[in-house]
């Protein structure tokens, strides 16, 4: 089975820890431990992963130098995709005690330069703030700004992802039993121009999204959204909250989930499942149970079953 597995922002950095080297790799290496259990079983893996702390503190790095001197978002994008890469890859490799090929390609992902989503910033990236001092730093920078639960951060444009140019390479890769990192931060966002080339833009693509698309292009078995968060669940929130344990895509799309950090998973999710895929969400360390019915939440696209 081909199993497309997207690594939710806790995989790395888990909110109030320090973004430091050291804890993501610690959080790394604890990720390879799971996704190992998959190729163990016999599965053939793609790892996607998100950039939203990381994208986000280069990006205030780069507030030191002259505005004209600070790189745009497609450069952090690329940054940030080898960074974390780079420890996944690693990581892997010790994990399957180099008994399987790894490696990361930096993967560009077409987006469509009239979406919506540039007039609307709705991506976050980078550190919380309290609201007084997001607010000073978005005068100070020309930010806009959102509420992120009790905190502030920066939001950034986030178009929806459209065609991924890398498929013929990420095919070879697969063809040869690599497991392959790519599509890092939701894929580094580029224009495709009237004469076929391809050029940056200033944006961080959606990770699930791009995560689907991925997988649809790939005509992967299974998608697997591996958050902190054990299921979906219905009423979140409220005293008489569940986990929902199978749905089918439009039982799925008529949730009411949170809109900032369910939402987009559910949404990827009922997405690829519409296509006949496996998309579960779930707790990374439950990757394996997710995929076996024994945890998280299937879309299918008969609910109860996995084909």
């Amino acid at each position: 089975m081909l199993i497309v597995a997207a690594l939710g922002g806790n995989a790395l950095l888990k909110r109030g820890e320090p973004l430091t080297a050291e804890a993501q790799r610690a959080n790394v290496q604890t990720a390879a431990k799971s996704l190992v259990e998959l190729v163990r079983a016999g599965h053939n893996l793609v790892i996607t992963h998100g950039n939203g702390p990381q994208v986000g503190l280069l990006a205030l790095q780069g507030a030191a130098y002259k505005p004209d001197e600070a790189y745009p978002l497609d450069v952090l994008g690329a940054e940030t995709g080898g960074m974390i890469g780079y420890m996944i890859e690693q990581e892997m490799e010790n994990a399957l005690g180099h008994d399987c090929p790894v490696a990361t390609l930096l993967t560009q992902v077409v987006v469509d330069p009239n979406d919506p989503a540039f007039a609307n910033p709705t991506k976050f990236i980078g550190p919380v703030y309290d609201k007084a001092e997001a607010e000073s730093r978005a005068e100070a920078a020309g930010w806009h700004i959102a509420a992120d639960g009790d905190k502030w951060r920066r939001v950034v444009p986030s178009p929806a992802p459209k065609e991924i140019p890398d498929m013929r390479v990420l095919k070879l890769l697969l063809d040869q039993g690599v497991v392959v990192i790519c599509t890092g931060g939701g894929g580094i966002p580029v224009l495709r121009r009237k004469d076929g080339s391809m050029i940056g833009i200033e944006a961080v693509i959606d990770k699930d999204a791009a995560s689907a698309l991925l997988a649809r292009e790939l005509g992967a078995d299974a998608l697997l959204l591996l958050t902190d968060v054990d299921a979906v669940y219905r009423d979140f929130g409220k005293p008489n909250a569940a986990p929902v344990r199978s749905v089918t895509p439009e039982q799925g799309r008529a949730l009411d989930v949170p809109a900032g950090s369910m939402g987009p998973k559910v949404t990827a999710a009922c997405d690829f499942a519409e296509s006949g895929g496996i998309s579960g969400i779930g707790r990374l360390e439950d990757a394996l149970d997710i995929l076996d019915g024994r945890a998280g939440t299937l879309i299918t696209k008969t609910a109860g079953s996995k084909a």
